[in-house]
């Protein structure tokens, strides 16, 4: 439904990964490398998918991650997405790249809100940055630390004369598709309204663009995440860990949870995925610093696998973008919804009573050992 309603070029953002894309097909081939473990006649009534995050409830171990641009997909996406998030009762995390001011999307009723932040070379921009979403009540601060220099992807090149200039064949392509045109770009391309007062003056999306690549520091280093840790006063996550060594030093700068990611196969092609890392990365952190994943997720039996496997939430990103992209807010409910159900019956048919109850007794890497 998506992708029949997208133009090629906005498809392909959801769905492109860098250079060879072998990372993108890794995050999902992994899945197969891990084979649950039924127990029978356990009784299981109904299935309790509730757990705890930072000591507070949420109704799924989901949480909807930072994507930039959804109101590119759908008009006003971040507000369908936060809508749908706070619905579902799972936190949603706004991306700095969006199309929405945090403080409109931290009004949501009943929402848990997280702030993804990228760490510019103006410091001063990104003490603003945190200080309005303090002032917010942001929950949590989700710095992405994976991307100090933006992935190199192939069908931009293809897609793209320069930075935000689409081919003439795209330009075309895209008149077939009038739904999404009388939806989104009748209005106007969306802007990036949380770096409006950065910006240079005038700039337009492309230059806008380009601006914020630019500014995004090559040079971030731990220090940096505990020069965030000395001024943010809520929960932080650093979002692109991928080995045990980093999960340690996370954990002494003061970080709260990590999130073990390879920003969905869209940066450094031939990373491993993230959930062939966390049965080793669980067997040392578990409980000592919290553990989220994402990367390659679509069903609700690859949740079960990473909760097995020592998982305290898992991020969804273009899960719930298919759903935006053909519905809006009713798609992203909708996407939500699915999950749910196949999370139930896969704990159901597992023998397992509620999320708490999993382990990686339950999990079995394949080929058999």
């Amino acid at each position: 439904m998506a992708h029949r309603r997208l133009p090629a070029f906005a498809a392909e953002y959801i769905e492109g990964g860098a250079e060879e894309e072998l990372t993108l097909a890794r995050n999902r081939a992994v899945f197969d490398q891990f084979s649950l473990a039924p127990r029978v006649l356990q009784s299981v009534e109904s299935a309790d998918l509730s757990t705890r995050l930072f000591g507070v409830p949420t109704r799924l171990p989901i949480v909807i991650a930072p994507t930039g641009f959804a109101g590119l997909l759908w008009r006003h996406g971040d507000r369908a997405l936060a809508n749908a998030a706070a619905r579902a009762g799972v936190p949603f995390t706004q991306s700095i790249a969006s199309s929405a001011r945090l403080e409109d999307i931290a009004t949501t009723p009943d929402l848990r809100h997280w702030l993804q932040l990228y760490v510019f070379r103006d410091r001063q921009a990104v003490r603003t940055i945190v200080d309005r979403a303090a002032a917010s009540g942001c929950e949590a601060l989700v710095v992405t630390v994976d991307s100090m220099t933006y992935g190199k992807r192939d069908w931009d090149a293809r897609g793209y004369t320069r930075q935000g200039a689409l081919r003439l064949e795209l330009k075309l392509e895209a008149l077939r598709h009038p739904r999404w045109i009388g939806g989104v770009l009748r209005h106007g391309i969306p802007g990036f309204e949380n770096l409006y007062d950065f910006l240079p003056k005038g700039a337009g999306f492309a230059q806008s663009a380009s601006w914020a690549r630019a500014q995004v520091d090559p040079a971030l280093s731990w220090d940096d995440i505990a020069w965030l840790r000395s001024i943010w006063p809520a929960k932080l996550l650093a979002k692109g860990i991928a080995c045990s060594a980093d999960v340690a030093r996370a954990l002494d700068v003061g970080v709260d949870a990590v999130v073990l990611s390879n920003h969905g196969g869209r940066q450094l092609d031939g990373a491993s995925p993230p959930l062939a890392v966390l049965p080793e990365i669980a067997g040392e952190f578990k409980g000592r610093i919290g553990l989220v994943v994402d990367s390659g997720f679509r069903r609700g039996a690859d949740i079960v696998k990473a909760l097995a496997l020592g998982a305290d939430t898992v991020m969804l990103g273009r899960a719930a973008l298919y759903g935006l992209a053909a519905a809006g807010e009713a798609g992203v409910s909708r996407a939500m919804d699915i999950l749910e159900d196949e999370i139930r019956r896969t704990l159901t048919l597992l023998g397992v009573a509620s999320v708490s109850e999993l382990n990686a007794g339950q999990v079995s890497r394949w080929p058999f050992s």
